[in-house]
């Protein structure tokens, strides 16, 4: 397969992977979520619910994509661009506080529909678990010289304070009720993030240290 034949079937996945999305968010506002089937997004995007299955495991990931979409990639480059002026610790922190806290309006309306639903709540919190390998890969080139079991270390680790951070976000909704019928979240995620990613940042420098090299441009 040539370059042009690879490059065009990934834009061809990309757009169906983007029609997913639309068509799942899309009928989960028209019916809400509890009422969307599988096959109801497929036919909707136009492809086969076995081909929908090559993308989204369930209803509850497509709809939430419509917040998280490409969102691990660009957590891994925010990342990669903050290393260049910032010790390893605040790179990985403020790149995440932005990519989490920083969302347009249709996913500031997405974010509303998914608080209102336990499975979307859940579907969300653990869509952090994808930033894990692309940070990875960021992190190894900045440690090379050491071991890159620290990156893969250290990166499950910010995933997993994340996750902590988002559920613990989305619980004080649950616990505080709603706004209008809508389920909002309390306290400010970019605190608890960085709280929840506080109790990483000595190992994440003390690698920075360790690294061998001039940081990466």
């Amino acid at each position: 397969m040539t370059a042009r034949q690879t490059g065009l079937r990934e834009q061809k996945k990309q757009a169906t992977r983007e029609a997913l999305r639309a068509a799942a968010l899309r009928l989960a506002r028209e019916r809400g979520p509890d009422n969307v089937r599988v096959d109801d997004i497929a036919e909707a995007a136009g492809v086969s619910p076995r081909t929908y299955n090559n993308y989204f495991s369930s209803r509850e990931q497509a709809i939430v994509a419509a917040v998280t979409a490409e969102r691990e990639t660009r957590v891994a480059a925010a990342v990669a661009d903050r290393l260049v002026h910032a010790a390893l610790a605040d790179a990985v922190v403020e790149a995440v506080v932005e990519q989490y806290t920083a969302p347009d309006d249709q996913a500031r309306e997405a974010l509303l529909l998914i608080t209102g639903n336990p499975g979307l709540r859940n579907a969300f919190v653990g869509s952090a678990a994808a930033i894990e390998n692309p940070l990875a890969a960021v992190l190894a080139e900045r440690l090379e010289g050491t071991d890159d079991l620290a990156a893969q270390v250290l990166a499950a680790g910010v995933s997993a304070a994340v996750r902590v951070a988002l559920r613990r976000w989305l619980r004080g909704a649950t616990e505080s009720g709603s706004v209008g019928g809508l389920v909002v979240p309390s306290g400010s995620l970019p605190d608890l993030l960085r709280a929840a990613l506080a109790p990483l940042a000595p190992a994440l420098d003390a690698a920075g240290k360790r690294a061998r090299g001039p940081r990466r441009r």
